[in-house]
């Protein structure tokens, strides 16, 4: 080989590389088209404007939540306590709501979930306990307190400015749950790439003992990692309980999983140290409008759950296809 031939080789696989991202970058928008137009055939109010603004409030908690799962994985861990939190704050927030009034139940609902985030973090920092056995642990005590809490029962008494504003309001014809999720994905993706926590995060999730190494206070990190998916938990409850008219013991069930499913679907890696806000974007977006077009041509809610769980079983193994071609 000569000395002409060695610098050939790094521009050709960084070519190779931007082809990848292209393709990688456009599968997405392309296949969610194609789920519509197909969609469409079968059903034509799936392009009308009132369905795509009902879908965009629909998926709001999820895309919120999902950011905060987004933080999780590529720290290396995972949060399934979120969806649980997200019910918790909601119904602790409302019964604040009769007694402070909405901008306490408000409050209430965005530090409570921070809390109980920070707490999963503490745990699994402190004892380096499994992420997985935590959060779940952290699962059902949110879900046994909120349902003390209401005896299991909705709660229904919400300020009518309160759900006018949030859950049904707009700006320029945009409903706000959408547009809060939007806001709440921007900051994610801001602190996630321009700012030291974020490559904190990745550093953490690609190795764990070289971020120690490199000076990286990792329980710190951590702690704020879990603290931040509680609050994009709190801010969930905040748009769920304002869309709904109610708060509900046992909302947001499952989205635990769906948000897991849709951030790895999008691209970030199970393993850690890799992915962006854009995957989580994406992959919500995909699960939003298949769950969505199923609805419109009347499938039943048996089989939707199950297209899910094929959906979330696919995720994992595009994940671990991924991963191997990486080595």
């Amino acid at each position: 080989m000569t000395s002409s031939d060695t610098p050939e080789r790094p521009a050709q696989t960084v070519l190779t590389r931007g082809r990848a991202f292209n393709r990688t970058t456009l599968i997405f928008p392309a296949l969610i088209l194609l789920l519509g137009v197909v969609t469409s055939l079968f059903e034509s109010r799936f392009c009308s404007v009132e369905n795509l603004l009902n879908l965009s409030r629909q998926l709001s908690p999820l895309m919120i939540i999902s950011v905060g799962e987004t933080f999780a994985v590529i720290g290396g861990g995972l949060d399934l306590s979120v969806a649980a939190i997200l019910g918790l704050c909601g119904v602790y927030g409302v019964l604040t709501m009769s007694y402070l009034g909405t901008a306490a139940g408000i409050a209430v609902m965005i530090l409570g979930g921070a809390v109980f985030g920070i707490v999963n973090g503490l745990i699994i920092s402190w004892f380096r306990a499994s992420p997985f056995i935590v959060t779940l642990g952290a699962l059902s005590l949110a879900r046994g307190l909120a349902l003390t809490a209401t005896g299991g029962l909705p709660i229904y008494d919400l300020p009518d400015r309160y759900v006018n504003t949030i859950g049904f309001g707009s700006v320029l014809g945009v409903p706000w749950p959408p547009i809060i999720a939007m806001l709440t994905l921007i900051a994610g993706h801001v602190l996630l790439k321009y700012t030291v926590f974020g490559r904190h995060v990745v550093a953490i999730g690609s190795s764990e003992p070289a971020a120690m190494y490199s000076g990286v206070d990792v329980g710190l990190t951590k702690t704020l990692i879990y603290g931040l998916s509680g609050v994009t938990a709190g801010i969930g409850a905040v748009v769920l309980t304002a869309w709904v008219s109610s708060a509900q013991p046992n909302a947001a069930s499952g989205q635990e999983l769906q948000s897991l499913a849709a951030v790895v679907l999008g691209g970030v890696a199970l393993t850690g140290g890799v992915g962006n806000m854009l995957d989580a974007f994406w992959g919500v977006l995909m699960l939003g409008t298949l769950s969505n077009s199923l609805d419109m041509i009347g499938i039943s809610s048996f089989v939707q759950t199950l297209v899910t769980g094929v959906v979330i079983v696919l995720a994992a193994i595009v994940d671990g296809v991924r991963h191997k071609r990486e080595f």
